[in-house]
């Protein structure tokens, strides 16, 4: 066994080896992004820990994931590593041009559910600065006869939100526009979703390191205020007449951002329809209408 690499050991003692490497390099979750690397470099389930776990790992096996640790005990996020995370149950694909799915992005998904009286309707869905997609195709893959644009100004981007409609089973229920917010789309869509750049510009050097170095600029930077995105949206989605009657536009949210958009919303004529928060009880996701019987220019 080369001392001080994986070469020669068994998948058991490769996780506790990761697991105390990555736990001595001050890495929080340790055993669990250990555990995620070995899983997914290997393809692997954990099953397959048990069941076979005195497996000696082959000489690529083994050299691949000593490369990951390294990336990892450098800052890496185990998703840029792996090249891929799960969202709403489903796999994404992950570009240098797409933030991770997180968690609590979820819940702009669940506002974004209850918001539709019958699931099984015939909905639009418009996704602006779509990203990798995944808000999309989990709003999607809940509504069966729903069809949904994701709107998004990088190209790579697109393709990798394209790749992961298609990759689980919705690429004939969405379309996918390159397009700065609301410019590149018509006509009236039941629901809008977004999760848009909310980071204030002089709060992006204090973030994790993580965030700060692997995630991209433009999907993070709000501008001078964080609310740069809310503006263009707000202004864009009633200017172009974007949201159908009786439709819903649902936003992720800064923690603290909560009455500041409210506020935007009101000047732009939309109605509150409630604040959602996430699982540690901090603001995260707004939704608003339209008064019944507006009108647009």
């Amino acid at each position: 066994m080369a001392e001080g690499s994986s070469q020669g050991l068994s998948r058991r003692a490769a996780l506790r080896r990761s697991t105390a490497l990555l736990a001595a390099g001050g890495i929080a979750e340790a055993a669990g992004d250990a555990r995620f690397l070995m899983l997914g470099l290997l393809g692997l389930e954990s099953s397959d820990l048990l069941l076979e776990g005195e497996r000696i790992l082959d000489p690529d096996e083994a050299t691949g994931l000593d490369a990951a640790l390294a990336r990892r005990l450098a800052g890496e996020p185990v998703a840029r590593i792996l090249g891929a995370w799960e969202f709403w149950g489903l796999p994404m694909r992950l570009a240098p041009e797409t933030l991770v799915p997180r968690p609590d992005t979820e819940i702009l998904v669940e506002a974004a559910l209850a918001a539709v009286p019958d699931r099984k309707a015939a909905l639009r869905c418009l996704d602006l600065g779509t990203g990798s997609g995944c808000i999309l195709a989990a709003l999607l893959s809940e509504l069966p006869r729903a069809f949904g644009v994701g709107l998004d100004r990088a190209p790579a981007a697109l393709r990798m939100a394209r790749y992961n409609a298609v990759a689980n089973g919705l690429g004939h229920q969405a379309a996918f526009v390159a397009g700065d917010w609301c410019d590149a789309v018509g006509g009236a869509f039941d629901l809008v979703v977004s999760n848009p750049p909310y980071i204030a510009q002089d709060l992006i050097p204090g973030l994790d390191r993580e965030v700060r170095g692997h995630d991209p600029l433009a999907a993070l930077d709000g501008g001078p205020d964080g609310l740069v995105a809310y503006r263009r949206i707000l202004d864009g989605v009633r200017a172009a007449a974007l949201l159908a009657a009786g439709g819903t536009l649902v936003m992720e949210i800064g923690f603290d951002q909560a009455e500041a958009v409210r506020a935007l919303a009101r000047a732009a004529g939309f109605i509150d329809r409630g604040l959602t928060r996430d699982l540690a009880g901090h603001d995260r996701v707004l939704s608003f209408g339209l008064p019944s019987g507006h009108t647009d220019a």
